[in-house]
């Protein structure tokens, strides 16, 4: 995982360097643009990982760079399922990203073939699920076996963890100055920590809660965070 997360990095890197080369840094001797460091725009979001915005640079047609935040208590879904047990989520988002936006076609004719770009980069991860289950009718049921739980309550975190992340994604222009873009992603994230709290339920029900908890935390499933965002951008 850690070599997985720097060799995004590096990858990363490189990309920013190329995307803030140009042909007077070229021909001046590596002279220093400062201008290469002034956003060339921005974007408004909102997503799977909340809402938030960008800065944008783009040194050419094909590399720029992405640096934004994403956060707030929007949901993408309401409930999560683990082991049988129904929880009402809530989500709690805080996610800043430094991407590199690669556009195989950026210098086509082809204002629609100009958009599409692959997207590349490493995000500050520190977002919590709130989880609630009410036993509604009957008890709560782990894994197929009844408890006499009267209520779980918890929550699942990804602390303040660097993720590497992959997506496409869709920008075409609509004028000079205007724009609108979709993307969808994920993050390598690893697997989060999960602490559950019972009311009521025998000694036998929380060594089964134990590895209710235990196995939120191992599921494969959870290794990623899924991100699907809409946005509008200007351009100056």
């Amino acid at each position: 995982m850690k070599s997985l997360r720097l060799l995004t990095v590096a990858a990363l890197l490189t990309a920013a360097g190329t995307a803030m080369a140009d042909t007077s840094v070229v021909h001046d001797g590596y002279a220093f643009d400062q201008n290469q460091l002034i956003p060339t725009g921005a974007r408004l979001e909102v997503g799977t990982t909340g809402y938030g915005g960008a800065l944008l640079w783009t040194a050419n047609p094909y590399v720029g760079l992405a640096l934004g935040y994403n956060g707030g208590d929007i949901s993408w879904s309401d409930d999560l399922s683990v082991d049988g047990v129904k929880y009402d989520m809530d989500m709690d988002n805080k996610v800043g990203y430094l991407n590199a936006e690669v556009r195989p076609w950026g210098a086509s004719a082809n204002p629609w073939a100009q958009g599409l770009y692959v997207a590349a980069g490493v995000g500050y991860i520190d977002t919590e699920y709130g989880l609630k289950s009410t036993a509604k009718s009957g008890e709560i049921e782990i894994d197929g076996k009844e408890t006499s739980f009267e209520r779980l309550n918890g929550k699942v975190s990804y602390d303040n963890d660097i993720a590497p992340y992959l997506g496409l994604g869709f920008a075409p222009k609509l004028n000079k100055n205007w724009g609108v873009f979709g993307e969808v992603g994920a993050y390598y994230t690893g697997n989060p920590t999960a602490k559950l709290t019972a009311v009521g339920g025998t000694a036998a029900d929380r060594e089964l809660l134990a590895d209710h908890e235990r196995s939120i935390e191992q599921d494969d499933k959870y290794e990623w965070l899924p991100v699907g965002k809409v946005g509008v951008s200007y351009h100056w």
